[in-house]
């Protein structure tokens, strides 16, 4: 029994603290078309400090040029970025984007990635980007303005210190990190039962 309760104590100890340190989360996929937008939804449970958003797509011009954008869940722009390469300099390079953010109020949000020079057509996301109104050109097709033709397709996307995110695009599931941990914390209680 002493071994039970050692064991859900070990459990609601890390719950504690993962839900203070959010997960790290990873999407990725192809893009086919110039005008297509990639959306990532997520939400942070508690007010945060310390949240990173950016792409790695850019690849030193294997792939297109990105830019992404933030908005609040009712789809009002919080601010647009073409180039930050500084988020995370271990994988992005020179035309990557993203943001740091010292503060952001717990709630929903969305994060989104175009190709170079797709920009948000107003400050809501119902007002669309640049190119909506644009045939879809394949990436593999277009001319591409800050590079040249035969850009990639590949975009990824990586969110720091939210709770949890999903994105359509991606069909590979992100557990949110609160689920794997009552996992984890079940798994310890059935071992301690066993014993």
């Amino acid at each position: 029994m002493k071994k039970f309760v050692k064991n859900i104590s070990l459990a609601a100890a890390m719950l504690v603290t993962f839900n203070a340190n959010s997960a790290l989360l990873h999407f990725e996929g192809n893009i086919e078309y110039h005008n297509d937008v990639i959306l990532t939804y997520f939400t942070i449970e508690n007010d945060a400090t310390d949240v990173r958003l950016w792409t790695d797509s850019f690849m030193d011009g294997i792939n297109f040029d990105p830019i992404t954008a933030l908005w609040q869940a009712d789809g009002t722009l919080i601010n647009e970025d073409d180039d930050n390469d500084s988020i995370n300099p271990e994988t992005q390079t020179t035309f990557d984007s993203g943001f740091t953010l010292d503060f952001l109020a717990a709630g929903e949000y969305i994060f989104s990635v175009a190709t170079y020079n797709n920009f948000a057509s107003g400050n809501n996301l119902s007002n669309g980007f640049d190119f909506d109104g644009e045939s879809p050109i394949a990436l593999s097709e277009w001319t591409q303005p800050a590079n040249s033709t035969g850009m990639g397709s590949y975009w990824s996307v990586w969110l720091d210190g939210v709770d949890s995110a999903s994105n359509p695009s991606d069909p590979t599931e992100v557990p949110e990190p609160l689920s794997l941990l009552l996992f984890a914390a079940g798994l310890l209680g059935l071992r301690a039962c066993r014993k």
